[in-house]
């Protein structure tokens, strides 16, 4: 039942939180469970915003995002690492001064925390190669030289991140990689609401 054809007696009753009961939540979690089920759905729908965003480059946004998941997934990556090279950048959209946080917040329930933090840091890391045209400084990565995702990190960016700008270069579809996001975000690993998520599988 969608929330369009919900009568009253289908929806909580409270109008401040404070007052809630145990039937309200009852309802609300039951709702919630079957929203979680199209989160993937809408995430792809995200992503298909930065189709002909180009920013300036020699690509779109989206064409920069599934390039760099077809060189991690021809270089062997598992699944997880693929899907957060696909969705590295999908924060341009909502968080122009801050994308990499917006991606790595939506992918944060779903991976490793060794994934979450490389997607939440490539933007410091990948800044080696432009920084400095921008009267930044190219350096700001070293402050993390001695942690231990350093050098994933940096691997990500050079190898995946900052060549997939070719118009020339293989590209495959995001229908290639729409049943790999599906598997990862099936299930969260690391969220608040786990267990109420977990209950709609029972």
């Amino acid at each position: 039942m969608s929330d369009m054809t919900m009568g009253a007696s289908d929806r909580a009753t409270f109008t401040d939180m404070k007052e809630s009961t145990q039937e309200d939540w009852e309802k609300i979690g039951g709702c919630y469970r079957e929203f979680a089920k199209g989160h993937p759905d809408r995430i792809l729908e995200h992503l298909k915003l930065l189709a002909g965003d180009f920013g300036g480059f020699k690509v779109d946004r989206l064409t920069h995002c599934l390039q760099t998941a077809t060189l991690a997934h021809q270089d062997g990556k598992d699944e997880e690492y693929v899907v957060c090279a696909l969705l590295h950048d999908i924060g341009d959209t909502l968080g122009a001064f801050n994308h990499a946080d917006i991606a790595a917040a939506i992918l944060e329930p779903f991976v490793s925390e060794e994934n979450h933090w490389l997607v939440k840091h490539h933007a410091i890391f990948q800044g080696y190669y432009f920084f400095h045209h921008l009267g930044m400084d190219r350096n700001l990565r070293e402050q993390y030289r001695d942690h231990p995702y350093y050098e994933r990190t940096l691997e990500f960016v050079s190898k995946y991140d900052s060549p997939a700008f070719n118009p020339d270069g293989e590209i495959l579809p995001l229908e290639f990689f729409e049943p790999m996001v599906r598997r990862v975000m099936a299930k969260p690993k690391r969220s608040l609401y786990k267990n109420i998520s977990s209950e709609a599988e029972a």
